[in-house]
């Protein structure tokens, strides 16, 4: 990110607390600056407040906060901001109406069957965007080739319609002038088959801009899907949010950087959800849903991605009530439909899994688990240690360990806003749910040692790491990735202290910790590139007669976008493209967008690369099978330009003057107890610094934690990179442990979720789609429900039954471990036989297995038995049980527990019946 002008450059991400601002200096030299998002006592707008102060401090001039800024000194500004989701998440867009064809005025408010919580039973319907509906009288549908049928007409994708009625706009022009004399201004228009015959949509856009309508579709600005409910909802969210981004102060502030930055060389660019920045003008609500985050992917995919090598890299973004993971292997990963606040979102995004774990999220003792989260103590009043009589928290839990230390921290907590972190609050807090924890040890059903202070704490600890991989084994072993072939990269306030052990938990050996980690979304806002993107749909067969047309498409679009690169000041040698296709097999409702990044085009494939191979081996590391007998089909052509900014960070670490120096030493709790932890600090660290963990480092924005067993470095950028080491094999015996418990129900319900992920995206049927009309569930060796995914659970019962079967008949059993006895002569048969005995006298035989089904024998004389069972024979009229001479128990004697060995048999038997 050089200065070549003797200019500033400023990179600003705008979150819901706090507002980070990284600036490239004349010079090279870099500076931060982190502020409150919402002061108005002092700054009417953070963004321009964190400019005026760097301007002031770096070029010794007095900027009065009432007087424009001088643009002289500002080569660029970029923000991120969440101002899009608020309005989604508060509801406080703009006034808009629905235009929708006739007959289908309630399509978004109906949706899919989808629902947030399955186990609801007072589903709450989601708050639609608009306030007012009008049906449009158009109708256009697909041409049958049936006589008396009206002329044919040809769609962008290829496919034939028939306009069976044209917009009527006489009607129509009555009804847009009285939504203008009730005051609605923005407009979002849905008609049937728009995404290919948009003549109807363009119309009416026309006809409302003409009328004054200031939010409405443009013209030769169809819909690139083929639906209509998933774009129709996401045209719904733009109109109602790029106007509140407009409007919104801290999208103002980017207007008032251009009213007040005297001057209009200052290029301003907003980070959208796809991880490219865009002008103003083409930055819009929909697209912003995950601007801030999308900073930290950029930021730790041009950092770590290219400083170690190149090696996959999961990005592990912690903060006070969730934590974001991400993944990057040399190129973005985008999902293309997303909900955000029950609207359904269609348009690229950032491949963003969060989590309700978080520095803030509560910790709680049920049924015998730890449990963290989802709630979350907020930022007010806070974890406990805040002094605001807030709940324990995992912060509350590291502080009781050790790993945070109250003088790091600001004096900024307490009802004065005055004082330091109280440790004695978290001892507190967490003392009264250690007495929940012993109480149920020492008095449960299987006794056990009640736990200290430090060992409940721990236990938190590891179940929120564990709650934690989660999201990440989604992203990668889901998906057909292994974990430990990746890079950790840790940002985020909270991320510094989990980051040792959730790579251990993975299997990763590399930790990568940014220097500016506590503001890698800023520091990403400065790397990233400006992207332009073009798409539309499309219906061909993918085949070696369409591969023309398809060339010819992707040609089409890529000159779309090299166009509108050059036109915002970028030479073509900057100018970068990539194409994609939307592929699914026919029949199917799975379509996977592919890059033919890895593979170079054949002679049997499209000049842009061979997408069949690419699509071909995606679904197959991702569902595990492929249908090579269905052809594929092309529902969407793509492309993403990219204009290369030239900015990069020249920012050099300080070299080192000797060894590191020890701030001081502390106590810190690891699984075998306190042990001496070095603290250093991380502005005093250089290159070529190597500390031995434990360890402490610390930052005015975090606290990073070495474990044992691991060794930091500083890099040659001035990065910390842990080397993790192995982690000590453990032993889990039968003995209660509710801490190993709650870890492995964590890991259990994971995979059961991952199996639902993959029935679902593979599924044709909406039931199970999206109503989740399936069970998905783990079984133990005897068949028995171990931890079942939250989908409908009437399946369950008989899931056990059937799978207890198939344990008992069907599955082959496992050889028999060697005995230390001396072999004996084989058995004739596992079988044991049970007369019935005398005819009526001694009634029939039933059967108990161990895990409580009865069976009734009725005539039959012998059963089957496996190794480890356990029986209880019943005699219901009286009689006996074995052979009919021996004698019968007496009446109402308890049944007798007969406990048989490896092969059940007549010999084995008979002794069990001589004992009793």
């Amino acid at each position: 990110m050089g200065s070549p002008e003797g200019r500033f450059h400023f990179a600003i991400d705008r979150g819901g607390t706090f507002t980070d601002v990284f600036a490239q200096c004349p010079g090279g030299h870099v500076r931060v600056l982190k502020l409150l998002s919402e002061d108005p006592a002092n700054y009417a707008d953070a963004p321009t407040e964190g400019i005026r102060r760097i301007l002031e401090q770096e070029a010794g001039m007095l900027l009065p906060r009432d007087r424009p800024l001088d643009s002289s000194h500002i080569a660029s500004i970029r923000m991120g901001t969440t101002v899009a989701t608020n309005a989604l998440l508060e509801r406080k867009g703009e006034r808009v109406a629905l235009l929708v064809t006739r007959g289908f005025r309630d399509l978004l408010h109906i949706g899919t069957q989808a629902r947030g919580d399955l186990f609801d039973l007072a589903v709450p319907m989601p708050e639609v965007l608009y306030e007012e509906v009008l049906e449009v009288d158009e109708r256009v549908v697909l041409h049958r080739g049936e006589a008396g049928t009206g002329t044919p007409v040809k769609g962008r994708t290829g496919d034939l319609l028939e306009v069976q009625q044209p917009v009527d706009l006489g009607t129509l022009r009555g009804k847009l002038e009285g939504l203008l004399s009730r005051g609605t201004r923005s407009l979002a228009v849905v008609l049937m088959h728009s995404y290919t015959w948009a003549q109807h949509e363009q119309q009416v856009g026309a006809l409302a801009r003409e009328l004054g309508f200031t939010t409405c579709p443009r013209l030769r600005r169809p819909c690139h899907w083929c639906a209509i409910r998933p774009p129709g909802a996401h045209s719904l969210c733009r109109r109602y949010s790029t106007p509140a981004i407009h409007a919104n102060p801290c999208r103002a502030s980017a207007v008032a950087f251009q009213g007040q930055l005297k001057g209009e060389d200052v290029q301003v660019l907003f980070m959208r959800s796809d991880g490219g920045l865009a002008p103003m003008d083409a930055f819009s609500g929909s697209r912003a849903v995950l601007s801030g985050p999308a900073g930290g992917v950029v930021g730790y995919s041009a950092t770590t991605y290219q400083q170690e090598g190149g090696q996959p890299v999961i990005g592990f973004d912690m903060g006070g009530t969730s934590t974001d993971v991400s993944r990057y292997a040399g190129e973005f990963e985008h999902v293309f439909e997303a909900t955000t606040a029950g609207v359904t979102l269609q348009a690229p995004q950032l491949d963003i899994n969060t989590v309700a774990a978080g520095g803030g999220s509560r910790l709680f003792f049920r049924s015998g688990l730890f449990v963290v989260g989802p709630e979350s103590a907020g930022a007010h009043p806070g974890p406990a240690c805040y002094r605001k009589g807030g709940p324990l928290t995992v912060t509350d839990a590291n502080l009781v360990l050790g790993r945070l230390l109250p003088a790091s921290f600001p004096c900024i907590f307490g009802p004065g806003e005055d004082q330091p972190l109280s440790p004695e609050a978290s001892r507190k807090a967490l003392e009264a749910v250690a007495t929940e924890v012993n109480s149920f040890l020492t008095n449960g059903p299987c006794p056990a040692s009640p736990l200290s202070l430090e060992e409940v704490a721990m236990g938190f600890v590891r179940v929120a790491n564990e709650a934690m991989c989660r999201p990440i084994r989604a992203l990668t072993q889901a998906r057909g990735h292994d974990p430990s072939a990746h890079v950790l990269a840790c940002f985020g306030g909270a991320g510094g202290q989990h980051a040792c052990a959730i790579a251990r938990a993975l299997g990763m050996d590399t930790v990568h910790i940014h220097r500016h980690s506590g503001l890698l979304s800023a520091l990403g806002l400065a790397l990233a590139d400006v992207v332009h993107e073009a798409q539309e749909p499309c219906s061909l067969l993918y085949a070696p007669e369409t591969f023309m047309q398809l060339d010819q498409r992707l040609s089409r679009l890529e000159e779309q976008c090299v166009d509108a690169l050059q036109a915002q000041g970028f030479p073509r040698s900057q100018i970068s493209t990539e194409s994609f296709l939307h592929l699914r097999y026919q029949g199917t409702d799975c379509a996977l967008m592919v890059s033919a990044h890895q593979h170079p085009a054949t002679a049997c494939s499209p000049r842009a690369g061979d997408f069949g191979a690419a699509f071909v081996g995606r679904y197959m590391r991702e569902f595990g099978f492929v249908i090579p007998e269905r052809p594929v089909v092309v529902d969407d052509v793509r492309v993403r330009g990219t204009g290369r900014s030239g900015l990069r960070l020249e920012d050099a670490p300080k070299a080192p003057t000797g060894p590191p120096r020890v701030d001081k030493m502390t106590q810190c709790y690891f699984e075998g107890g306190y042990q001496e932890t070095p603290v250093y600090l991380l502005g005093e660290l250089g290159y070529g610094h190597k500390l031995h963990g434990p360890c402490l480092i610390i930052d005015s924005n975090s606290t990073i934690l070495v474990e044992p067993g691991c060794q930091a470095e500083v890099t040659e950028t001035g990065d910390i990179r842990i080397s993790v080491g192995a982690e000590v094999p453990g032993t889990v015996g039968t003995q209660l442990d509710p801490i190993q418990l709650s870890i492995f129900s964590h890991r259990f319900m994971s995979i059961a979720e991952q199996m639902g992920r993959i029935l679902q995206r593979t599924a044709i049927s909406t039931n199970i789609k999206e109503r989740l009309d399936f069970s998905c569930a783990l079984f133990g060796p005897d068949g028995g429900l171990v931890s079942n995914a939250p989908h409908i659970p009437v399946h369950l019962g008989a899931m056990q039954e059937t799978v207890q079967f198939q344990v008992r008949w069907t599955l082959p059993r496992p050889p028999t471990p060697p005995s230390p006895r001396p072999p004996t002569p084989p058995l004739p048969r596992p079988s044991i036989p049970l007369p019935r005995g005398e005819p009526g006298a001694r009634g029939l035989n039933l059967l108990i297995r161990k895990n409580g089904r009865t069976v009734n024998l009725g005539g039959k004389t012998s059963v089957t038995v496996y190794p480890g069972d356990v029986f209880c024979l019943h005699t219901p009229g009286g009689g006996g049980y074995g052979d009919p001479e021996d004698p019968a128990p007496p009446p109402g004697s308890p049944p007798q527990a007969l406990a048989f060995p490896e092969h059940g048999s007549v010999y084995e038997y008979r002794r069990a019946q001589e004992a009793v």
